[in-house]
């Protein structure tokens, strides 16, 4: 350290009454607390512990390591501090006779050969000068060597030399790299001379980075101003494409197709008669129709009438729509006939885009005016809220127009891309893949669920369409078959966190491979990484155009590069805020401490991050109680809000737990008032009629009591070190017997992080999904050499029923749509169509709810292996009837369908009283009158 700064950490020693290694502690403590946020700070010294006249003569080695632990915490300022490390530091030196052995002999601390105890960083001040031994008849020398090895994380060694004082750092390589530490050793020496300019600063506010770093985090590397129309609304940027590409096929959905100018003039047409009803600006129009051309005319509509659209999806529990319309105040809903029953106690004007068509199409074709402007509302999202309601976001233009010149940029985008359309309405990733194509005068391809299901399906429609962009999450392309895919130019991985293993799985020289992160909050996206190498986990990235990133501290000040911080977002794509939320969009959007415009703002994201020496940034996680499954956003403190509303739940907390494979499950801790047979079914038929599927955990585990930490918190790592289920099972466990069935049940165990698989469980039971199944069945036909089609776990979703299918070797073709949910039971059987999508999973809830006296048959499509399907209802009704006469020859005949299910259903039934059969029920479920 410089002489002048070694002269004025003495003055400020003598002014306070400390001695120099008090005030070099207290500075070194604050570096720790400013790196690690953390207020309670132990640090080991060592002292030579000669405090006793009679061991002045004695030669030998009596020092004895002290553990110093100050408390940091209300952020003093630095001269409190020092108060506080003087009595710390005089308390060890009154103590110093107790061997550091003994203490930790005494405390007990849980040992671990990974690290000291009690401490694992060290401090010293050696202060005495070291002057030449002279013994009679010896000649001593002092040697300096190189251990090698670090005995502690880390270590600060100071001496005195001349007016100066010099340094040596020791630390742990598996830990740290020589940038590190020396960027550490220049925030110190920053903080010694912030101290001593003024000691009266809070710890907080003392100046820690140099100001190069500062130029390089605050400025460089947020130099991301880019010109673009942001006066412009989305719908303008699109009809201004329209103008250039007319005749570009812009939308496909199976055979059919519509060019720029034919959804222009269409959704033209929404708008004039969504005006005409009073749609303007700052009008919050729902849009619930099923994935189709209309879906995307619905939606420009909206915008080009100069309302935002609010995306209802029909997959939510009625009571959360309900919520989400009234809670809104949306003015008009624009749906499809089929889906009007999921608006029945909605009172304003509903408008069916294909049965109010021909009313709508004697609308003007000319793109309508309107007084929206760039800061009007162009969307709401609902996300996951921390009440047990979700919440609103509202999101504004110019940041849908920032968002799309963007892309541009970064994904190179041509009018020749296609352009997959994967995400569901109510996800803002979907808006993500819309903008993409209809600003850049690309094909954008949407399909029916059956084909996004990831697996064969997908892939093959990957391949037909010869995609060329897709944006998907980690999930699907952790299942998805990396077989050839020559079209696929560009894999843009979101929604949650990225792995290397995905990296591994998909990147290839011949295409490119982002992985991309941002909070609806900010308009989808806020930061990117081009991935070009698979060795190291992938970051995610720089901030995009006209975004700054922040990685701060609890005080809001930068953090050095590698040092963990919460990521701030600033920019031209933040969200107004919270829809009826203004306490909550005061917390999460804040005053920008670095941008001195009036209402410049700061976004407040809770997740963890920190800067990588290039620039780029990489996600550690979440501050709060909020995780993402499957890449839906989550608020665990909702799901434990509604919880705590059932009549027997008397205290609960959901956390979320990683199986080996990285994928995260919801557990669900219960104090219950009282303790009853099969809690767990009545708690998640309980949750399913509140919250999305996603949102109901696959467990639930009674406890006497919820543990608590010493300040009365929640004790999550109590919670998850106890021996507990990832699995609520109600019946007797039954081990498997046979070696098929063993291994299955290891593949099942591995895939649904379960410890133990019965022979009588249900794949579908445990938590299984499409995603999974599609894993499952990978595994299945890698360990077995099969090929085995996506029916097989609907034709036999138990381990005893799979294994016996496995060792007969029968053609898993299946050569009946006829998936036996639950056979056994007295009543007549039960036989349900599939919906749309041709699987039948969706039925084994209401199978379960109906009980085992009633057999339940379901009836999948034809063409989900590969075969040829069927097109016609009266074919597929014809094949249905006979495959149910297997079951049940003669009737009479109990029937229900699901949505399209209930149309085939109404056919079956019309013809089975044809050829003189009687049909005692049949059951449409949300199905339009045939």
């Amino acid at each position: 350290l410089p002489q002048s700064l070694t002269q004025a950490l003495e003055a400020l020693s003598y002014q306070e009454g400390v001695t120099l290694f008090m005030t070099l502690l207290a500075a070194f403590q604050t570096l720790l607390y400013r790196y690690t946020q953390q207020e309670d700070i132990a640090v080991g010294s060592p002292i030579a512990n000669r405090n006793r006249s009679e061991l002045e003569g004695l030669i030998g080695f009596f020092v004895n390591s002290l553990v110093l632990r100050t408390d940091l915490s209300g952020n003093p300022t630095f001269r409190e501090l020092l108060n506080r490390v003087r009595e710390v530091t005089l308390g060890g030196y009154a103590h110093q006779d107790l061997p550091f052995e003994k203490l930790v002999e005494e405390l007990h601390p849980e040992r671990d050969l990974s690290h000291h105890p009690l401490f694992q960083v060290v401090f010293s001040l050696q202060n005495t000068p070291i002057e030449a031994l002279e013994l009679p008849g010896l000649k001593l020398s002092l040697f300096e060597f190189d251990s090698k090895t670090a005995k502690f994380d880390l270590e600060f060694h100071l001496w005195q030399d001349l007016e100066t004082l010099k340094g040596q750092v020791v630390y742990s390589t598996d830990l740290f790299d020589q940038n590190t530490i020396t960027r550490m050793v220049g925030h110190f020496q920053t903080l010694l001379e912030s101290i001593v300019v003024n000691s009266k600063q809070r710890l907080s506010d003392l100046p820690l980075l140099t100001e190069g770093e500062q130029q390089q985090l605050l400025i460089d590397w947020n130099n991301t101003q880019k010109s673009y129309p942001h006066n412009k609304c989305f719908h303008q940027l699109f009809e201004a494409q329209v103008e250039q590409t007319p005749d570009a096929i812009v939308l496909v959905f199976g055979d059919e197709q519509l060019s720029y100018k034919q959804l222009n003039i269409r959704s033209n047409q929404v708008a004039h008669y969504l005006q005409k009803i009073g749609v303007e600006a700052e009008s919050l129009v729902g849009i619930c129709v099923e994935r189709s051309l209309e879906m995307i005319i619905g939606l420009l509509g909206i915008l080009k009438a100069g309302g935002a659209y609010l995306p209802l999806d029909t997959s939510l529990p009625q009571e959360r729509l309900n919520f989400m319309l009234e809670d809104a105040q949306v003015s008009v809903v624009l749906t499809q006939e089929k889906l009007l029953k999921h608006f029945q106690e909605f009172s304003k004007p509903i408008i069916c885009i294909d049965k109010d068509w021909t009313a709508i199409t004697q609308n003007g074709q000319e793109n309508p005016t309107n007084c929206v402007t760039f800061e009007n509302l162009a969307y709401v999202i609902y996300t996951s809220g921390t009440t047990g309601k979700p919440k609103g976001v509202l999101i504004e233009h110019w940041g849908l127009s920032n968002l799309v010149e963007a892309q541009i940029e970064t994904f190179n985008l041509q009018s020749s891309n296609r352009i997959l359309q994967f995400a569901s309405l109510s996800f803002d990733a979907s808006i993500f893949e819309i903008a993409m194509a209809l600003r850049t005068g690309a094909t954008l391809y949407l399909a029916n669920k059956e084909s996004l299901l990831p697996g064969q399906p997908l892939l093959q429609l990957l391949r037909e369409k010869a995609i060329t962009h897709v944006i998907l999450p980690p999930a699907v392309l952790a299942v998805l078959p990396t077989e050839s895919l020559s079209t696929l130019q560009t894999i843009i991985c979101a929604g949650e966190s990225c792995t290397d293993d995905i990296v591994k799985r998909w990147w290839s020289s011949s295409r490119r491979f982002f992985n991309a992160y941002g909070p609806t909050e900010a308009t989808v996206w806020s930061t990117v990484a081009e991935i070009k190498s698979v060795n190291e986990k992938p970051p995610i990235g720089r901030p995009i155009n006209n975004i700054k990133i922040y990685i701060l501290d609890n005080h809001l000040q930068p953090l050095p590069i590698g040092i963990t911080g919460e990521l701030y977002i600033d920019g031209d794509g933040l969200a107004r805020g919270y829809l009826n939320h203004p306490e909550l969009t005061a917390q999460k959007f804040i005053p920008n401490p670095f941008n001195q415009q009036n209402g410049a703002r700061l976004y407040k994201t809770g997740d963890l991050a920190r800067y990588r020496v290039d620039g780029n940034i990489e996600f550690l996680g979440r501050i709060d109680n909020q995780v993402k499954i499957r890449g839906f956003r989550i608020e665990l403190s909702e799901i434990e809000t509604v919880l705590s509303q059932h009549q027997n739940v008397q205290k609960a907390v959901v956390i979320a737990q990683e199986n080996v494979s990285g994928d995260k499950y919801l557990i669900g801790y219960i104090v219950p008032n009282v303790k009853t047979q099969n809690i767990a079914s009545l708690l998640r038929n309980f949750l399913k009629e509140k919250l999305p599927e996603y949102m109901v955990p696959k467990a639930f585990v009674m406890l006497d009591y919820i543990p608590l930490t010493a300040n009365g918190k929640v004790d999550i790592y109590a919670l998850t070190a106890l021996d507990t289920p990832n699995y609520s099972r109600d019946e007797a466990f039954i081990a498997p017997r046979t070696p098929t069935e063993s291994t299955l049940a290891k593949i099942w165990a591995e895939i649904l992080n379960i410890e133990d698989v019965g022979i009588h469980d249900n794949f579908f039971d445990l938590g299984g999904n499409s995603l999974l199944t599609v894993h499952c069945l990978q595994q299945i036909n890698k360990q077995f050499e099969l090929e085995l089609p996506l029916s097989t776990l609907f034709l036999n979703p138990t381990i005893e029923s799979l294994a016996t299918s496995l060792s007969s070797k029968t053609d898993f073709i299946p050569s009946s749509p006829l998936v036996s949910i639950q056979p056994t039971g007295s009543n007549p059987p039960f036989f349900c169509v599939h919906p749309i999508f041709g699987v039948v999973f969706p039925y084994y809830e209401l199978a379960h709810h109906l009980g085992k006296n009633q057999p339940f048959y379901g009836l999948q499509s034809i063409g989900i292996d590969g075969e040829t399907p069927l097109t016609r209802i009266e074919d597929m009704a014809t094949h249905y009837i006979e495959a149910l006469r297997s079951v049940q020859p003669k009737g009479p005949y109990f029937l229900g369908g699901w949505s399209f299910g209930g149309w085939v259903a109404f056919e079956m039934a019309q013809q089975l009283q044809k050829s003189g059969e009687e049909v005692a029920l049949l059951a449409v479920l949300d199905t339009v009158a045939p």
